[in-house]
């Protein structure tokens, strides 16, 4: 599966889930670890869980499976690496000290990704 379906497949599994302000960033022009960082939120310890056994289940559904994962266990941050597209799940207020949109974003690589 090449690095677009795969994060495409990601975003639609974590909007299913009500993962809420998912962000898309195309990063293979600024690092060799990925093509792609999703990130998204959840609103609580028990969400951002949740949302990584979802993303995680529903890969693996379609044949992907994660090849590093780390952070699930304090549910305040969490990050599952699929080798071209890696997850990051955040509550709010790890999300605000990590920015990773800032750190990598730019008005030409960011999608915002809505129903």
């Amino acid at each position: 599966m090449d690095s677009k379906v795969l994060s495409n497949e990601i975003c639609k599994i974590l909007l299913s889930k009500k993962a809420r302000d998912i962000v898309k960033i195309y990063v293979a022009e600024k690092t060799v670890l990925a093509d792609y960082f999703i990130i998204a939120g959840g609103t609580s310890t028990s969400q951002v869980k949740a949302l990584c056994e979802y993303v995680d289940e529903g890969m693996s559904k379609l044949g992907v499976e994660v090849k590093r994962r780390d952070g699930e266990s304090e549910g305040r941050w969490a990050v599952l690496d699929f080798g071209d597209c890696i997850v990051h799940i955040f509550n709010d207020e790890s999300r605000l000290f990590y920015h990773l949109e800032r750190l990598w974003g730019d008005e030409s690589n960011i999608e915002r990704i809505t129903d």
